[in-house]
């Protein structure tokens, strides 16, 4: 199977940017009145500065929808969250998103590969007073989880754990983080839909890189409809998110 190199993605990615937003609606104009009617106006002041910064960035795909950072604050506080997880962060929207969603002594452990692109946002994250609530770790996250594990202290710790990076890696994800999870706390699985390619036919043509990782997505899927540990509730928001509630 060929890999797709960072520069062939970021290509790609960019040549995606006339989309102008990461939506399954099939109405722009639909999506448009979403986001002015029931999202935009209640929009943290921060969350628009981070947002606007990053449809500056090349590979602003890679954000997080406004309307979907809107999903996750108000599923961290209709469950109480305080101690969240966040694996990949890219600059930073929903990790604010989440931190303005948790209780002033809320903490949240966030990994990704690259702090340079989490340093764009945190200047924002800054300014709204939560950056205190963030753990930023860089490097890859499977080390880390199991070094987590290791210690059985942190097993079922977690109320939540938002999980948005490299999907060839989401199954390797699941088995470490369903240990971390607390029964009756959630995971969330970002993409999961993947621009939609999770239906499309074999010989349907699409871009490299939505190729590439369409079969990780629907690996997961599968696996997470047939884990009797969750509850779940696959929603087309964004990219597609799937909530699990871990009840064993």
């Amino acid at each position: 199977m060929t890999i797709i190199n960072e520069e062939q993605q970021q290509n790609q990615m960019a040549g995606h940017k006339q989309l102008r937003h990461k939506s399954l609606l099939q109405s722009d104009a639909l999506y448009q009145y979403i986001l002015e009617t029931s999202v935009y106006p209640r929009e943290h002041e921060s969350l628009k500065e981070l947002r606007e910064l990053t449809e500056k960035h090349p590979w602003n795909l890679l954000a997080t929808p406004p309307d979907e950072g809107q999903l996750l604050g108000m599923l961290l506080k209709l469950i109480n969250a305080k101690n969240t997880m966040e694996i990949g962060v890219y600059t930073g929207y929903s990790l604010l998103s989440t931190a303005l969603a948790l209780p002033s002594d809320g903490k949240i452990l966030a990994m990704d590969i690259n702090r340079e692109y989490y340093e764009l946002g945190l200047p924002v994250i800054e300014k709204a007073g939560v950056a205190q609530k963030i753990d930023f770790r860089e490097g890859p996250a499977l080390p880390l989880l199991d070094q987590l594990i290791k210690d059985e202290k942190n097993k079922g710790t977690f109320d939540f754990i938002f999980v948005d990076a490299d999907k060839d890696n989401y199954l390797n994800y699941h088995n470490r983080v369903i240990e971390l999870v607390k029964v009756g706390g959630m995971i969330a699985y970002d993409n999961t839909l993947w621009n939609g390619s999770v239906v499309a036919p074999p010989d349907a043509p699409l871009l490299d890189y939505i190729k590439y990782y369409r079969d990780f997505v629907i690996q997961l899927n599968q696996a997470l409809a047939l884990d009797s540990r969750v509850e779940i509730c696959q929603l087309p928001v964004g990219d597609g998110i799937t909530l699990c509630r871990r009840i064993i």
